[in-house]
């Protein structure tokens, strides 16, 4: 069996590669140029570079291969220019479907990678109450609306395609770069939280999702699309609280802004980004994700088409996510 796998370089990506391998796939690798190859150096692997943004390009690059599934793990969470979002969440996903149509390739099956995101703020009335498939989808960031968009496009193909959507929540684990600034923070004696309403939170392991890709290639149904989560629900203090338990339980100042200077700081961080060039984690997206109260989220039909059981909880990850952070050198 062979698979492509898009985003390989990157965090979930690079995982879904060395499960592909450890079941026995030929497995291609889709990456950039400039792509880190530093999580790939199994030399089973498969290079392959795809110009996600260029139809033509893509059949040209593809028209000498047969793939049985490909998995598409590609896509931006944060960018300088809202535009990008769409030009690379949604039309890369756009030309990639059109190019394997096209060329009439055999999938079996189309796997894509979506988010919790895509639903934004919903259900925030205390209690809070999970987020379902039949809720309406009103997301609150640009990377959601990407999202949303490159789905109900999948939702509206005429001609057959079997793609299956996942939505994860927050996924976290080693090689994860976001979740890890927050263990540098804390590590430097500062926990930062927002917002005095209670959040309930959700979180899923990088093997998990993993775990579902997977099972979604062998037993997902056709246009269906499933929440990822480990199956809990924490308030906003228990990440934090595990990252420093972690951590040797380091003295700490543990500060929680209210939601308006929250916006302030991200109104400056995101004007600062376009002042220089650079993408900064303080931007408009971060202030509605941050500001989002109810991250619950209904993993039952995975769990019951799919045969999805998170296998790793909260303390474990975290366990395991600091302990790699120590042995590769990002913490000391």
């Amino acid at each position: 069996m062979k698979i492509l796998i898009t985003g390989a370089s990157g965090f979930i990506g690079s995982f879904i590669v060395e499960e592909a391998l450890r079941q026995g796939f030929e497995t291609w690798a889709v990456v950039r140029k400039s792509s880190s190859r530093s999580f790939l150096q199994d030399e089973r692997i498969h290079f392959i570079e795809l110009n996600l943004s260029s139809e033509e390009q893509l059949k040209e690059q593809l028209k000498d291969h047969q793939f049985d599934y490909v998995v598409h793990a590609a896509g931006v969470t944060k960018c300088l220019h809202k535009e990008d979002f769409f030009r690379i969440n949604t039309e890369g996903t756009k030309n990639l479907v059109r190019t394997l149509i096209a060329l009439q390739m055999p999938l079996k099956r189309f796997v894509y990678i979506s988010s919790l995101s895509i639903m934004g703020a919903i259900r925030e009335e205390q209690p809070y109450q999970e987020i379902r498939e039949s809720d309406k989808a009103q997301p609150n960031t640009a990377y959601g609306k990407s999202k949303i968009e490159a789905e109900e496009w999948l939702e509206s193909l005429t001609s057959p395609f079997p793609y299956v959507i996942l939505r994860p929540t927050g996924v976290y684990g080693p090689r994860e770069r976001d979740y890890f600034m927050m263990a540098k923070s804390i590590q430097a004696h500062t926990d930062f939280a927002v917002g005095f309403k209670q959040q309930d939170i959700t979180f899923v392991y990088v093997t998990d999702v993993v775990q579902a890709v997977f099972l979604a290639m062998e037993k997902g149904q056709t246009g269906r699309k499933y929440f990822l989560s480990d199956g809990e629900v924490y308030q906003s203090s228990t990440f934090s609280d595990l990252i420093r338990k972690e951590l040797g339980n380091p003295w700490w100042i543990r500060i929680t802004a209210p939601i308006w200077l929250l916006r302030v700081i991200t109104f400056c961080g995101e004007y600062i980004g376009h002042l220089t060039g650079k993408v900064t984690a303080l931007n408009n997206d971060k202030y509605h994700i941050m500001k989002q109260r109810n991250w619950r989220c209904d993993i039952e039909p995975a769990r019951r088409e799919l045969g999805y059981e998170p296998m790793v909880k909260l303390e474990e990850g975290v366990r395991r996510s600091i302990q790699w952070y120590k042995e590769n050198g990002w913490l000391k």
